[in-house]
């Protein structure tokens, strides 16, 4: 070996050391605001059912009601394929997958709604909806039945409905609890937060209840539901949804934007309100700027057209839908809002697509990277990370399975998971 080359420098390890003594409350403050993702699931979607509606069985209701629409309107992966424009390539794996699924795991997150969907009614009447709901979703756990993620929407933390809000959600989490225990996929969502304050109220109300109950601090988390436009820009001119999460002291585990309550508030005519609206364009685009690398996951809302009727009219609602979520996941909008069992079939194919379609482009991409060969694309830490969280989403709603994404890269999902969530230091290496 030759002899090593000397290099010249001028500045003293002093100076190095006190740059970074003044930068290490900087440091701090990246680690305790910017955590990244937390590498758990996110669910492709959120079905809401009323509280008076929420049975036992509406998980496999809502499977067979969506089996029974293909059935009906699109009985193969040629007539399912023509109605949603797929590739003759993907028809066949995508309706198979579909199908699958809607056998297997038709809803992946379930939200028993005790707000629009459930209205006002007398406090003993949901009083007993509230305990029914702790119940069939504790007994849903213990036998296996259950969503991936459950939970329920309680009312908002306007003056009106505050105390039934507050009251709800304690006789929810009290009859998990007396029936075993919080499930790990225990969601809760807080409806037209309009203030921080808001968001600070409801922290206190779950640590509350932690301290009551002799809970782990912190164990509760909650989703923050963007229904006005001042939760996007608050009277000061700041974005509001952004101290909403701070406010929140890590407790937040998503943005769901409420797209008609959110246009109307706007003013957006009811014939135009939609999830592809500019309006709604603009509110998540701040949301999902607001939310990057702290841990906060984002999502779309619904459309409120239903695939029922006639085969023509149910036809044209799933290429609405379709189309809405293929726009929605283009876009980083990786979860939705479902509001009918019509609507899973078109979910799961344009979910499946994506992934599928995708796919080789992505799997050849993080093999080069990671084997550190050429292509015609010269990737960086952070193109890796965005590679490896694509089939991770995949692998987890089912588009892809492990045998296929090993075959084509040669990685573990460990690895996968290794590039998704590297270190900071990783990121910032090749900049």
């Amino acid at each position: 070996m030759g002899q090593q080359e000397k290099v010249a420098t001028s500045l003293a390890g002093a100076v190095s050391d006190e740059i970074s003594a003044s930068l290490a409350p900087v440091d701090a403050e990246l680690e305790r605001r910017y955590p990244g993702d937390p590498g758990t699931r996110q669910p492709v979607h959120t079905v809401y059912v009323p509280g008076d509606v929420f049975a036992a069985d509406t998980v496999r209701s809502w499977g067979d009601q969506a089996l029974d629409a293909l059935d009906r309107h699109a009985p193969d992966a040629a007539s399912f394929a023509a109605v949603l424009g797929l590739a003759d390539a993907l028809a066949v794996p995508v309706y198979e997958r579909v199908r699958a699924k809607l056998e297997r795991e038709p809803v992946e997150d379930l939200r028993v709604d005790f707000e629009d969907g459930y209205g006002n009614r007398p406090d003993d009447e949901e009083d007993a909806a509230a305990a029914r709901a702790a119940r069939l979703i504790a007994d849903a756990y213990r036998t296996g039945t259950a969503a991936p993620c459950m939970g329920i929407r309680m009312k908002c933390m306007e003056a009106p409905v505050r105390d039934r809000g507050i009251r709800t959600l304690d006789i929810f989490l009290t009859g998990l609890l007396e029936a075993g225990g919080l499930p790990g996929g225990l969601v809760l969502t807080l409806p037209k937060v309009t203030y921080p304050e808001q968001v600070t109220a409801m922290v206190r109300l779950l640590t509350a209840f932690e301290e009551a109950r002799g809970l782990q601090p912190g164990r509760i988390g909650f989703e923050i539901q963007i229904e006005t436009s001042q939760s996007i820009l608050a009277a000061d001119g700041t974005a509001t949804v952004a101290r909403m999460i701070q406010a929140a002291e890590g407790r937040a585990t998503g943005l769901h934007y409420g797209t008609f309550d959110y246009s109307a508030c706007l003013g957006v005519s009811a014939a135009h309100q939609a999830s592809d609206h500019p309006a709604a364009d603009h509110a998540k685009a701040v949301m999902q700027v607001a939310a990057a690398g702290t841990g906060v996951r984002v999502s779309d809302g619904s459309t409120n057209v239903l695939p029922v009727g006639p085969t023509p009219k149910v036809h044209d609602a799933w290429r609405l839908h379709y189309g809405l979520t293929r726009r929605a996941l283009a876009r980083a909008y990786y979860q939705g809002w479902d509001m009918h069992p019509g609507h899973i079939p078109t979910r799961y194919a344009a979910v499946f697509a994506f992934y599928r379609e995708g796919f080789e482009q992505a799997a050849a991409r993080l093999t080069r990277y990671a084997n550190r060969t050429g292509g015609d694309v010269m990737d960086e830490p952070a193109t890796a990370k965005a590679l490896s969280g694509y089939l991770l989403r995949g692998l987890d709603c089912g588009a892809l399975d492990i045998a296929e994404v090993a075959r084509a890269t040669g990685l573990t999902r460990a690895d996968l998971e290794a590039f998704a969530r590297p270190r900071r230091a990783d990121l910032t290496a090749s900049a």
